[in-house]
């Protein structure tokens, strides 16, 4: 053995073998995290027939028709369109309302800041189920059911408490010189916040976006209960009628789903560098 091999070798030993052997665990999780997803496009490329045949075979030929057929008779195109209503509209107004929130929570030093903290730390830890029966009439009342706002106002509720603790906690490793130096120069707390803060603390509201828009996009429990109006339908709601609905066309309803994870996924994709870099910075601060 020679001696550039000989301190290698030391080293791989010291680390507990060879580095491939550590990702094993890895690799296994990543297939089968990723085998339904696979198996969904795969699928959604086959003919019904095919897929009644073989689930798990690859597709001998490509069906592309099965995107428009699924778009055409799910009637997807309103749907998507109010969905990227709710969504769009929640990103903004939880960025604005919880960056608000969190910034008077860890700078302003208002009186009972820990006890509001505390009640949102409360707010996360119960069940939505629990308030969606008294939220159905109280929204009936206000003539708030079956309406894209009222479904907002509720995402915004849920949605709240988490987005403040995870600005909050990004907040609380920002450098507050620049801030001070902000304060003695003139600037008033809301220019503060736009103009120091919220450039800093980019990342986490990227992050927060991305987790909320998932969310949004996603969401099921409230959507089937408060929208019954079909032009008022998110996309959760007519995938999940049109699965009932047409249960023997599994070609149609695969497509229908990667249509439906499709935007989630190149959302991720855009902005994953922010989102891990938001992550691992809330986190170590």
């Amino acid at each position: 053995m020679s001696a550039e091999a000989a301190p290698e070798m030391r080293t791989r030993s010291r680390r507990g073998g060879d580095p491939w052997l550590l990702h094993i665990p890895l690799w296994v999780l990543a297939a089968v995290s990723f085998f339904p997803v696979i198996l969904l496009v795969m699928n959604s490329l086959k003919p019904d027939l095919a897929i009644k045949a073989d689930p798990l075979g690859l597709p001998r030929t490509l069906e592309f028709s099965n995107y428009p057929g699924a778009w055409k008779t799910a009637e997807f195109g309103r749907a998507f369109l109010n969905t990227i209503i709710v969504s769009g509209a929640t990103i903004l107004g939880i960025c604005v309302l919880s960056g608000l929130a969190a910034y008077g929570m860890t700078r302003l030093r208002l009186p009972g800041a820990e006890t509001v903290a505390s009640y949102y730390l409360l707010a996360i830890t119960i069940p939505a189920p629990l308030f969606l029966v008294p939220l159905f009439f109280l929204w009936a009342r206000l003539h708030l059911h079956d309406t894209l706002p009222g479904l907002i106002l509720v995402y915004l509720a849920v949605y709240q408490p988490f987005s403040i603790f995870l600005l909050r906690s990004y907040f609380m490793g920002l450098p507050q010189e620049l801030e001070d130096a902000a304060r003695v120069d003139g600037c008033s707390e809301l220019q503060v916040f736009t103009r120091i803060t919220l450039p800093l603390a980019k990342p986490a509201f990227l992050t927060l976006a991305v987790v909320v828009g998932t969310l949004t996009w996603r969401e099921f429990l409230f959507a089937v209960t408060l929208l019954q109006k079909y032009e008022n339908m998110t996309v959760a709601i007519r995938y999940a009628r049109f699965s009932g609905q047409y249960l023997t066309d599994y070609a149609q309803q695969s497509a229908g789903g990667v249509m439906l994870v499709l935007p989630v996924v190149i959302l991720f994709l855009l902005l994953q560098r922010r989102f891990i870099q938001g992550v691992v910075s809330g986190a170590l601060k």
